[in-house]
């Protein structure tokens, strides 16, 4: 399953926004621009389709509440809307549309409260949920609550609801990997910087994490000197650890573990780790960080290499400053979207006509994109003083 089109209202930076999604999507823009926010986006969905997680309230109140949600530049409107269109595949019609609006109490407990949810099965015509309902003007209580969420009320709708359950975030840090014991096993929930990322290599069965091993080994050989063998090894109290075997002049001497890892090697692993695991719709935040340029330069094939070899493609998200990244000209333009601040929130921008056809003329999508993400006023900076 994929996300095909996402509307939204009064979220973060997006006063107003709607665009089509393909199955990779590269996000693009200046600093402070909405990236991360669009990301979170799906973020905030899986949050409010976990019941393990805490559902809507803990999702809202994670991100500070509904005041910290909304957007600056919602003066008067104080809804916030979330519409998203899902397919089965890149190619398909859409199946369903998931549609939430919620906006604070105002009073009491400021607790969010729903003042739209619905789902629809965009096959069949039939809208399976439309709240608020009858019972929930019985018991305004229930609007605390999504139907995503609760297992009674999604049964008819429960692949979606597990498909945004399962949404996977990655921004791996490697000082956390490499420093774990300093933090006191602290761990943040659903793990956005990879702390338990060495855990989810442990708990992999056998077979199917040796296999991925090999594959990962197999590309790190190609970029990394002097590699050449790469092994899952648990110490003497069960310890995860990725170990490497590099050239040296005795035998079994040149076995390195993750903490002396290079950072682009910990955060390469950890992006190809995650395109083998599983089919969940998998958000990457700037993979470029830590990477050798010409590295950078073969991420999309990588990301294209792994979804057609997997047995289900998985829907990639990007974010990214990167123009080493975005000179790949095997990128479909369409795979772009570009996020413009002003003074009334972020706009969201598809690849037009005239740029579509500078890019089948042979430029990148860097050399036409990325110039239009230039902060404003940039030569500013040359005026600081000490």
């Amino acid at each position: 399953m994929l996300i095909t089109h996402i509307k939204l209202k009064n979220w973060r930076n997006f006063r107003d926004a709607e665009a089509p999604l393909r199955e990779r999507v590269y996000i693009i823009g200046p600093n402070a621009s909405g990236k991360s926010n669009l990301l979170d986006v799906m973020r905030f969905l899986r949050d409010v389709a976990r019941p393990d997680g805490g559902g809507f309230q803990k999702a809202v109140k994670d991100r500070g509440g509904v005041t910290k949600l909304r957007c600056l530049a919602a003066r008067r409107d104080p809804e916030i809307l979330i519409a998203v269109d899902v397919s089965l595949a890149a190619e398909a019609a859409a199946m369903w549309r998931y549609t939430l609006k919620f906006k604070s109490e105002g009073k009491g407990l400021q607790r969010a409260i729903i003042t739209q949810e619905r789902v629809e099965n965009l096959s069949t015509g039939e809208v399976m949920i439309d709240r608020p309902n009858a019972e929930d003007v019985k018991d305004p209580d229930r609007l605390t609550q999504t139907a995503l969420e609760q297992i009674s009320e999604n049964r008819a709708f429960r692949d979606l609801a597990d498909f945004f359950g399962s949404v996977t975030y990655l921004h791996l840090v490697p000082q956390l990997l490499k420093f774990v014991d300093q933090f006191g096993g602290f761990k943040l929930e659903s793990d956005p910087f990879g702390q338990a990322f060495l855990e989810r290599i442990a708990k992999t069965p056998k077979k199917f994490r040796d296999a991925r091993l090999r594959k990962i080994e197999t590309a790190l050989k190609a970029c990394v000197p002097n590699m050449e063998k790469l092994r899952y090894e648990p110490d003497d109290r069960g310890v995860p650890h990725i170990e490497a075997l590099y050239k040296h002049w005795r035998p079994d001497a040149g076995w390195q573990r993750e903490d002396q890892f290079s950072d682009g090697t910990l955060r390469l692993l950890g992006i190809m780790w995650s395109l083998l695991d599983g089919d969940s719709l998998l958000l990457l935040e700037e993979p470029e960080l830590s990477l050798n340029e010409a590295i950078v330069e073969k991420i999309h094939l990588l990301i294209w290499k792994m979804q057609r070899e997997a047995k289900h493609r998985r829907q990639v998200f990007v974010s990214t400053h990167s123009e080493a990244l975005l000179r790949d000209k095997s990128i479909d333009p369409r795979e772009i979207i570009r996020l413009e601040p002003s003074d009334n929130g972020t706009s969201v921008h598809v690849v037009t006509q005239e740029e579509a056809g500078l890019i089948e003329a042979g430029y990148s999508i860097a050399e036409i994109m990325l110039p239009k993400t230039r902060p404003q006023n940039l030569d500013q900076l040359l005026l600081f003083e000490k």
